[in-house]
């Protein structure tokens, strides 16, 4: 009689499954046994403790959110200035911080100063009315070992001021 593979198989599965008999029966003995001895208890809960109702008497005083408690007091001595005028379209040398500016030239043009700002490897000629850097800087003066500029910044109360600020020839 020849038995094919799935057969054999089938024999073999069956015999594991009743060797197996035996150690299920020890199992399910000592789990029983260890059963007997479990006690399950689940604590009561806290007491909830009453507190007392408090009346709230603030109604009539400023609130803590609102926002003009830390605005400062408006000055009538200091003269407020407009901002920068953001409809003006911008130049090329305003997307840089002025950190990142180079000066390393100056050319004549006539009666007219050029300087020569390096960034990024491209060289741009700047002069008197451009403007450059992120703060609105406007190029007031083209020498020829510094271009000066007036910034337009915001000050911690939100007023803009002008500051003078100057880009230096860099010597190689």
């Amino acid at each position: 009689m020849i038995m094919d593979t799935r057969t054999v198989i089938a024999i073999l599965c069956g015999l594991a499954l009743v060797g197996c008999a035996p150690e299920q029966d020890d199992i399910k003995r000592w789990m029983a046994q260890q059963e007997k001895g479990m006690v399950g208890g689940v604590k009561p809960l806290p007491e909830i403790k009453p507190f007392p109702v408090v009346a709230y008497s603030g109604e009539a005083l400023a609130s803590p959110f609102d926002s003009s408690r830390i605005a400062p007091e408006p000055n009538p001595d200091v003269e407020i200035k407009g901002g920068p005028d953001l409809t003006r379209p911008k130049e090329p040398l305003e997307a840089y911080p002025l950190e990142s500016l180079n000066m390393v030239g100056v050319l004549m043009q006539g009666d007219v100063r050029h300087a020569l700002v390096k960034v990024d490897n491209t060289l741009h000629q700047i002069r008197v009315g451009n403007y450059m850097g992120q703060n609105y800087g406007l190029v007031t003066e083209v020498q020829e070992t510094e271009v000066t500029l007036l910034e337009l910044v915001e000050d911690m109360n939100g007023d803009w001021v002008e500051r003078t600020s100057k880009l230096l020839l860099q010597e190689q």
